[in-house]
């Protein structure tokens, strides 16, 4: 196997043995042969549409199987199996239904009838061997693959909620169909910076699903610690299985908690209404087998973000939706097995206080307040806004954020949103003239509401976010980071400072045409970076 595509690959090169995520080499190999397999379906679909065929269904599962393959979503073999035939089926259906013969491996390869076959066959399409020879070209488009990941899972997630656009679904597909092609720098180019264009797009419908089913989030004080009683925990990012399953919990004694990127939730109108719905428990996703351990409840992992489960809760937690791991009960959107689970479990021994977090903070609530911000920078109060966010990790070195956060001077503002905000999400960091100092935007997926705050901002001083007293501070760790930061490139935005390490896909002749166009900046010291940034 060989994998590089997210921020803890292995020596910083790339894992061939099995993965730091947990990743077996034949999964490996299955979502590799699925890559091929949904390039080989769009190059159907894309035939099909230029003959005013489309399905709609289709265009769902295509985005469905390329955030399967998204880094800590699904681990189950038999899975990819089910995913890798169902693509082929797809494309000979639509092909007979539009009347089509397409001439390419991708579009007219058998999948093997077993399992071990399907590994095999997908270790002849892994990065080596189906991408480009020229590391830079290579290095473009696993930018470009990685990047359809991530709004592959926006996408998905805002289509669950009833929110779809046609131009997503074609982009993706065309995409990789280009990635099938030999292609010169300025293509790739061009396609990586509509690659951002369009993840804006699905973080703006998931964002109009988000807020138009359960309200725009307002600044919610969410305890810390636990209640007396039954309980489950939600992990993941979907707020429509938390939204079913707090409905489904009412008046059974069960208090429902968030973790990880669940956090933002509380801040929902429509979710928060639910009195059971109780508080948050734990961090980010790289510490859930400690901390899942300590749960004295059920689990339900939803979308991404999974880890490894070890024995002592195997039996006591569930996924649902794309998220699998061999072994573990999969569920659909009955949570009745969960909710029993729960009902057995000794639940929490005791009411306990441990303070609490504020979240909230989207871009209605912060442009709510939004003449109070910018009196502030006039009168001088507030010298400069940190966007500290993107994703947690276990690799060494994420402790920077937390020490960035703390040297941040009394007269800035700190938004944060994603996994990263748990280096630092119970700092108390005091407010300036009411407004607090740290403000938690959301879910990584509400770095749409991060990019309306700025564009506000700048609208109203009359400038260019650049121009700004804004500076972004970024930590990536897999590729829905990778998709947000061609978003953010894709808009003119410069100066980003990106951590801990540089992805081991982009090749020194790539990262310095990031650095002269876009003046990228890799981190150096948090005494330093604030010095270069503030003076």
């Amino acid at each position: 196997m060989f994998c590089n595509q997210c921020e803890q690959t292995a020596k910083g090169t790339g894992c061939t043995k099995v993965g730091v995520c947990g990743k077996q080499p034949d999964v490996a190999a299955l979502q590799d042969l699925l890559i091929y397999a949904l390039q080989g379906l769009s190059l159907v679909t894309a035939q099909a549409r230029a003959k005013g065929v489309s399905d709609a269904a289709v265009n769902r599962f295509i985005n469905e199987g390329v955030f399967s393959t998204l880094t800590n979503v699904d681990f189950d073999p038999a899975r990819f199996q089910v995913l890798i035939n169902e693509a082929v089926a797809h494309r000979e259906a639509i092909k007979l239904r539009a009347g089509l013969t397409v001439d390419n491996p991708a579009a007219t390869f058998t999948p093997a009838a077993t399992l071990e076959g399907l590994v095999a066959q997908g270790e002849q399409h892994g990065i080596s061997e189906a991408l480009e020879a020229h590391e830079d070209l290579r290095s473009l488009k696993q930018i470009l693959i990685y990047g359809l990941k991530g709004v592959a899972a926006y996408a998905d997630h805002a289509a669950i909620l009833g929110h779809e656009d046609e131009s997503v679904y074609e982009f993706v597909q065309r995409a990789l169909v280009k990635s099938l092609e030999n292609l010169g720098v300025d293509e790739l180019v061009g396609l990586c910076m509509e690659c951002g264009q369009i993840n804006l797009k699905a973080m703006e419908l998931l964002d109009g699903g988000n807020t138009g089913t359960y309200g725009h989030p307002v600044p919610t004080e969410v305890p810390l610690g636990p209640k007396k009683g039954k309980a489950i925990l939600v992990s993941g990012h979907d707020l429509k299985d938390l939204g079913l399953l707090l409905e489904q919990t009412a008046g059974k004694g069960i208090s429902i908690y968030t973790h990880g990127e669940m956090l933002p939730c509380h801040g929902y109108p429509e979710l928060k209404k639910h009195p059971h719905f109780h508080g948050h428990y734990g961090t980010a996703w790289q510490n859930q087998q400690k901390e899942f351990s300590e749960f004295p409840g059920a689990i339900l992992m939803t979308t991404n973000c999974i880890q490894k489960p070890v024995e002592s809760y195997k039996g006591n937690i569930f996924t649902t939706g794309l998220v699998g791991w061999p072994g573990v009960t999969h569920v659909g959107k009955d949570f009745s097995t969960v909710i029993e689970k729960a009902l057995e479990m000794p639940g929490f021994a005791a009411d306990e206080d441990k303070g609490s977090v504020l979240t909230g903070f989207a871009r209605n609530a912060v442009l709510g307040v939004a003449d109070k911000v910018i009196a502030a920078v006039k009168s001088g109060d507030i010298r400069h806004f940190f966007l500290v966010a993107g994703c947690d990790g276990a690799k060494p070195g994420r402790n920077y954020y937390t020490e960035f956060v703390e040297k941040v001077p009394q007269d800035c503002i700190v938004l944060t949103l994603a996994c990263g905000k748990f280096r630092f999400f119970d700092k108390k960091l005091g407010d300036i003239g009411g407004i607090p100092r740290l403000l938690d935007i959301g879910q990584c997926n509400d770095a749409y509401s991060a990019i309306q705050i700025a564009s506000a901002l700048a609208g109203a001083f009359g400038c260019g976010v650049n121009d700004l007293p804004l500076s972004m501070v970024l930590s990536w760790y897999e590729q829905k980071a990778v998709a947000i930061l061609l978003t953010l490139l894709s808009l003119g935005i410069k100066g980003i400072r990106l951590g801990p390490t540089l992805p081991a896909f982009i090749t020194p002749t790539v990262l310095n045409v990031l650095v002269e166009n876009f003046d990228i900046k890799p981190l150096t010291t948090p005494d330093e970076d604030l010095k270069a940034i503030l003076g």
